[in-house]
């Protein structure tokens, strides 16, 4: 839905909309360099300006074009589909970052404050979470509970107005930069485990805090260990009633599923930029595409790329219009993440030794062993293949559950590691 003869005449004019308060925030010479794609002018116009990520995303986060879906008195419009689609297509357009720097700010937080938080919450932190002011993490997988998050052991005691809390987490990514983070901790041990857990917002900065980075075999480290001590939050940070923490840690987590499976998270939707063609980049990745083998294989990953944009799009927009994500949120989010690992793999395949072994300064070899690597989290991260594939055979094909040995039995009384 790029140009405006293919839109209604409410779209017309709301894109119109949008691209005049483009103008009114770019450099001068920005929207004219994109639209004849004179890229090179456009680059030395973002040098000359000094456009930066951060910036940028405090602007947008600023307007109401940042979430259009959101409620218009936390800086959304109480929008349409369609105009997260417009929105979408323009900034595309015109070379700017299309996924918020603050993804889980945005995508997880935000979302879940609105479904539960109080007014005082919502006021408090909505508009800071689009404008990426305060950037959010989320402290919820431990070193004993990861595909059974609800057997949680962080412990949350109520003191006076205040909650102490104790206990450690893993794989929070991005917890070294953030503000603030999404906690779920045990506020009642004597109940099941699902009954016992609360929701709070913990101030990353907070004494007793302790993020420690995690190396991954890619040499980055966006995941984080964090530890906390005695940490003090108080009451007015709780989020939802006390013991209905897993109800709010649902929202976040089927939020999470469709972020992790709907979004591009090249580099390009963070910082802007030409953005390629991936599937022109993926085929120009493979030496030989002449071997009939080969070109089955690219055909199938063609196929399966189609399959996984439909079904992504349809849960983004239940997401966009309010709707609780459904289980295609879950289905894609697992399809996606095998379909990475498959695609990945056989990039390297076909690229044979050159694969394993390449000249210094060969950025096309160094990243696909780096897309090689990282893609063997895709099915651990944001809820684990086999789990996944478990709640979609009891929600969606109506299989019998497994077997639960702890239910009904109180946190306290079942063994734990």
């Amino acid at each position: 839905m790029r140009w405006t003869n293919e839109d209604t005449p409410e779209q017309q004019e709301f894109r119109a909309g949008f691209r005049a308060w483009l103008g009114d925030n770019l450099a001068a010479g920005w929207m004219e360099a994109a639209d004849s794609g004179a890229d090179d002018k456009l680059e030395k116009l973002k040098a000359d300006s000094g456009f930066n990520p951060f910036t940028w995303q405090g602007t947008i986060g600023r307007s109401p074009y940042a979430a259009p879906l959101w409620p218009e008195e936390f800086g959304g419009l109480s929008g349409e589909v369609w105009m997260q689609t417009v929105i979408r297509s323009e900034l595309v357009h015109y070379r700017l970052p299309t996924v918020s720097i603050n993804l889980l700010g945005v995508g997880l937080a935000g979302p879940t404050l609105i479904a539960h938080g109080t007014q005082e919450q919502k006021e408090r932190y909505l508009r800071k979470i689009l404008s990426a002011e305060e950037v959010w993490c989320q402290l919820f997988s431990e070193p004993g509970s990861g595909s059974d998050l609800a057997s949680l052991s962080t412990r949350a005691v109520r003191d006076g107005d205040e909650w102490v809390v104790n206990g450690q987490k893993v794989w929070t990514t991005i917890a070294q930069f953030s503000k603030f983070g999404m906690l779920l901790a045990r506020t009642n041990p004597d109940v099941t485990k699902h009954e016992g857990l609360s929701y709070f917002i913990l101030d990353m900065k907070s004494p007793g805090v302790d993020v420690r980075p995690l190396k991954q075999m890619t040499g980055s480290s966006e995941f984080n260990e964090v530890f906390l001590s005695d940490v003090r939050i108080p009451d007015a940070n709780r989020v939802g009633d006390v013991g209905d923490g897993w109800r709010c840690a649902r929202t976040t987590l089927m939020n999470e599923r469709v972020a992790l499976a709907g979004i591009s998270l090249d580099p390009v939707s963070f910082t802007g930029g030409v953005r390629r063609d991936p599937w022109e980049s993926y085929l120009e990745g493979i030496p030989d595409r002449t071997d009939p083998s080969v070109r089955q294989r690219l055909a199938q990953f063609y196929i399966e790329s189609e399959v996984k944009e439909i079904t992504a799009f349809r849960a983004n927009s239940a997401r966009l219009r309010g709707q609780q994500p459904g289980p295609e949120g879950s289905v894609n989010k697992v399809f996606n993440a095998e379909y990475n690992q498959r695609r990945s793999n056989f990039a390297v395949d076909a690229n044979g030794i050159a694969a394993t072994a390449w000249m210094p300064g060969d950025t096309r070899a160094e990243g696909r062993a780096t897309t090689f690597l990282r893609a063997r989290a895709n099915t651990i991260e944001g809820g684990t293949s086999e789990v996944l594939r478990n709640q979609m055979a009891e929600r969606i094909l109506g299989l019998p559950r497994d077997v639960e040995v702890d239910k009904d039995v109180a946190w306290a009384d079942v063994k734990h590691s």
